[in-house]
């Protein structure tokens, strides 16, 4: 798996579209996939920050989000549709670790886009694959998708 800064040195072209699609309503959105306890998926939204060219969410305390990645880092991140027909899709799943280093946590706070809090547990986001999807021919019965597939070595 990768950080974030060596996906974007590998495929630059890729992971600027990642970045547009995550960050297209300036604060980051997206889905975060979690493999709940019992084996099930658990699915939230979240404020991905990227900081010092790596890729990190927060967290609050409560979550069973946070409970889920500490368990299982596994992870998967979709970034919300863009709010038209067609929309281009960004995707990307690895292993999440959760983030101790006072210095980086508060570089990730200062670099946060939402309302992120001091007491939000931070987690940086390895990479281990990433889906971008983009669609022809939109809203016509020849519509299809077309995926631009990477995968870290």
């Amino acid at each position: 798996m990768v950080t974030w800064k060596e996906f974007a040195t590998a495929q630059y072209d890729l992971a600027d579209v990642g970045r547009a699609l995550l960050f297209q309503f300036k604060v980051g959105l997206a889905f975060l996939a979690t493999v709940r306890k019992d084996g099930g998926p658990r699915l939230h939204p979240v404020c991905p920050v990227l900081s010092n060219d790596r890729l990190f969410v927060l967290i609050v305390s409560t979550s069973p989000k946070r409970h889920d990645l500490l368990r299982d880092g596994r992870y998967a991140l979709q970034a919300f549709p863009q709010p038209k027909p067609g929309s281009d899709e960004f995707y990307i799943a690895g292993k999440a670790v959760a983030v101790d280093d006072p210095v980086v946590r508060a570089e990730i706070l200062r670099d946060a886009k939402h309302m992120a809090d001091e007491s939000e547990i931070a987690f940086e986001l390895w990479i281990d694959h990433v889906m971008h999807t983009r669609w022809e021919n939109v809203l016509t019965p020849q519509m299809c998708s077309v995926h631009r597939k990477w995968r870290a070595a």
